[in-house]
């Protein structure tokens, strides 16, 4: 699968402006390029041709009239390449392959069992993006690379996973997930955290009006977050993923799952670790539930919670609409320090609850300051639980416009 660099596919630097263009707005007309590349029409039409050239755009019919000849309309080739996607999370991972508009072509899914361990996940990953490329046909010299989201906290630059808490195998610790899928493909495989690589593929969603300020929060074993301001996502000088399960909302508050964590610390209260040690607790305490048949509340399940929440179990619900008030009063602490146009939230969690979703949401503006002047968007995720991995797949596909 020998390959050429993903950065070099594109040679100049004016066709990458041009084609990043071209990928943000989905299908675009010339004049719009026009204005937005500042180019002289003669340079412009130089700049497209070669693109169409190197079958990386193609146009795409014409936009409506203003008053003269109808604008010819442009877009990116969504068979011009494909990327590889995966999501490793602490309950499952996800492998997808998409083309060039991040539709999935193939999927593959893997519980993480006790028996995932680096070593067995990451090799059944590469056999499985090796079977993906020839069910699909796929020749080497198109497929571009892969993207990996995972728990953080990971180093970026190096591709290494550092030491994420909760895998249910051992081993997850300083795991060099790139150098290690890179000599078994011979692909580029690039490594971010899974909270931005969601927000990723959210920020690519066609969507009628454009975002520059998005808010991503995962809620899932634990609680996972990013940012995009101006199109670009927010690194610190550390992954800073996990750090809103951290965010302290009562000082005196219940101990942390971890010997590193908080007391009184978010994920403590809105997190599926969360619920399922208060649903246990509550059945301890002998409270009526249809998960009372099950007999040993600590063998409660949140597979057994989210099947009860459907049935419309009064303790289940009173559980679930507590956490969502706590994430809610987080999610408030969020929006007030960073003023985001619009949040997303995805997760299992999100999944599995419309009580959840709305319940946190309206508690969020209750306690938003500048609300109403202040007006944000919240949404589910446009991808479902497979943000993550597809997100990941756009971060192959987006080196093509990088210097």
């Amino acid at each position: 699968m020998a390959n050429k660099p993903i950065t070099e596919r594109i040679g100049n630097r004016k066709e990458k402006e041009i084609f990043e263009l071209i990928r943000q707005g989905g299908t675009v007309s010339k004049i719009e390029l026009l204005e937005k590349s500042g180019l002289t029409v003669s340079t412009l039409t130089r700049l497209l041709d070669e693109l169409c050239e190197q079958e990386l755009i193609a146009e795409s019919g014409y936009g409506p009239s203003t008053g003269g000849r109808r604008p010819v309309l442009y877009q990116v080739r969504a068979d011009y390449g494909c990327a590889l996607g995966v999501d490793i999370s602490r309950t499952l991972t996800r492998l997808v392959l998409t083309d060039m508009h991040l539709n999935v072509l193939d999927s593959r899914t893997w519980e993480m069992t006790g028996r995932m361990t680096p070593d067995v996940l990451l090799e059944e990953i590469a056999a499985e993006a090796e079977a993906m490329l020839s069910r699909c046909e796929i020749p080497a010299d198109r497929v571009l690379g892969m993207g990996i989201g995972a728990v953080g906290p990971v180093d970026r630059r190096e591709g290494v996973i550092l030491n994420p808490r909760y895998f249910p195998a051992p081993g997850w610790q300083e795991v060099p997930v790139r150098a290690l899928l890179e000599r078994r493909l011979d692909l580029p495989v690039l490594l971010d955290n899974g909270a931005n690589t969601a927000l990723l593929a959210e920020s690519w969603s066609r969507q009628k009006r454009s975002f520059r300020h998005m808010l991503y929060v995962h809620i899932g074993v634990g609680l996972r977050s990013s940012m995009l301001s101006e199109g670009e996502l927010i690194y610190g000088a550390v992954d800073m993923e996990g750090s809103i399960g951290q965010m302290i909302i009562q000082t005196d508050g219940i101990s942390p799952r971890s010997q590193e964590g908080n007391f009184g610390a978010l994920e403590s209260y809105a997190s599926i670790y969360a619920i399922e040690r208060e649903t246990r607790a509550r059945l301890k305490q002998g409270r009526h539930s249809t998960l009372s048949g099950i007999g040993d509340p600590d063998a409660v399940t949140f597979r057994e919670i989210v099947q009860a929440l459907a049935a419309g179990d009064p303790l289940v619900v009173e559980v679930i609409t507590q956490a969502a008030v706590y994430f809610g009063i987080g999610l408030a602490n969020l929006l007030n320090m960073m003023h985001p146009e619009r949040v997303v939230l995805g997760g299992p969690l999100i999944a599995a609850s419309d009580l959840f979703f709305y319940t946190a949401t309206q508690t969020a503006i209750k306690k938003t300051y500048y609300y109403p002047t202040y007006q944000v968007l919240f949404s589910k995720g446009s991808f479902g639980e497979e943000a993550l991995a597809i997100g990941a797949a756009g971060l192959v596909i987006r080196q093509l416009s990088f210097h």
